[in-house]
């Protein structure tokens, strides 16, 4: 069970929420909590090998290239929609090593026993 779900949907065309859901992600693993980021819909491609380096909304925000591997080296988890995978054309040779394919129930069952969540659509 996690503290902190946060499901996000989007990608650059939204490089606002994608960005808040990494900060908010890294604020609840400074504050000692666990936190999970599900990448769903088109967000799965997120987790592509260099696509970080493609979002930067700038300050006082910090650049995905930076918020996506301390997300990661805190203990945060990356989590991916394998049929948002399939449908996006994202390949799972893609992604990067910390990437945790799972399915739409493992979804319902995160969202079930997380203490709290936040979504970013």
């Amino acid at each position: 069970m996690t503290d902190l779900l946060i499901t996000l949907t989007q990608h650059e065309a939204d490089s606002n929420n994608v960005t808040i859901a990494f900060t908010m992600g890294n604020e609840a693993l400074a504050k000692g909590h666990s936190a999970e980021i599900v990448l769903l819909s088109h967000a799965v491609a997120l987790a592509q090998k260099n696509y970080d380096e493609k979002i930067d909304i700038g300050a006082p925000f910090k650049p995905l290239s930076e918020l996506l591997p301390a997300f990661l080296k805190a203990g945060g988890q990356l989590k991916v929609c394998k049929a948002c995978m399939i449908h996006n054309g994202v390949k799972e040779e893609d992604l990067i090593s910390e990437s945790i394919i799972i399915t739409a129930p493992d979804v319902i069952d995160l969202l079930m026993k997380s203490k709290k969540s936040l979504q970013l659509n």
